[in-house]
């Protein structure tokens, strides 16, 4: 039987999108040029809380877009047929800074099919990374500027993040086999 171990509560999460909105606006002085880019599936829903908490702290609305990254995957030939979901970029990302937005960290890879999937839209002058959790365990060389928590695994743990947009219980929950 799996445990489940509770990580974050839904109190947990919004402060911890709080944090790194106030992280991102710290880092980042010319507001106009930051947009967000969630990746399907659980960074969309992050990036559209981001953004109006951005939206607040700079005083202007911030672009918000979504990236399906399936088709840019390395492990393409080990998977069932991809799960596509849209991808809607409704602004230009060239010259920008693109802050890419995830729930979980993990190998990287996501992380690196999204750069891939990126490239098609433009060139921006600087790509960000957003997550809500950094489980470890990289396979690539990226590391995230933005984290909510940082969370050590073992490699058959799994990180869940239930939304409330997904129809659930807000929470992040650490489940061991």
């Amino acid at each position: 039987m799996a445990e489940s171990i509770l990580i974050l509560n839904a109190t947990a999460i919004q402060r911890a999108l709080t944090r790194i909105a106030h992280e991102i606006a710290e880092r980042n002085d010319a507001s106009r040029e930051v947009v967000l880019v969630g990746i399907q599936r659980g960074g969309v829903s992050l990036a559209r809380r981001l953004g109006p908490l951005l939206g607040s702290i700079w005083g202007q609305p911030v672009p918000i877009g979504t990236l399906d990254v399936s088709m840019h995957r390395d492990d393409l030939a080990n998977r069932m047929a991809p799960d596509v979901q849209p991808t809607s970029i409704p602004f230009d990302v060239t010259a920008k800074t693109v802050v890419i937005v995830d729930d979980v960290l993990y190998s990287g890879r996501t992380t690196r099919a999204a750069l891939d999937a990126l490239n098609d839209f433009g060139r921006p002058s600087r790509i960000q990374l957003a997550v809500l959790v950094d489980r470890g365990h990289r396979e690539l060389p990226i590391k995230a500027d933005f984290v909510g928590k940082n969370v050590p695994t073992a490699r058959g743990e799994s990180i869940v993040v239930r939304l409330s947009e997904d129809g659930g219980a807000e929470e992040v929950v650490l489940e061991k086999p």
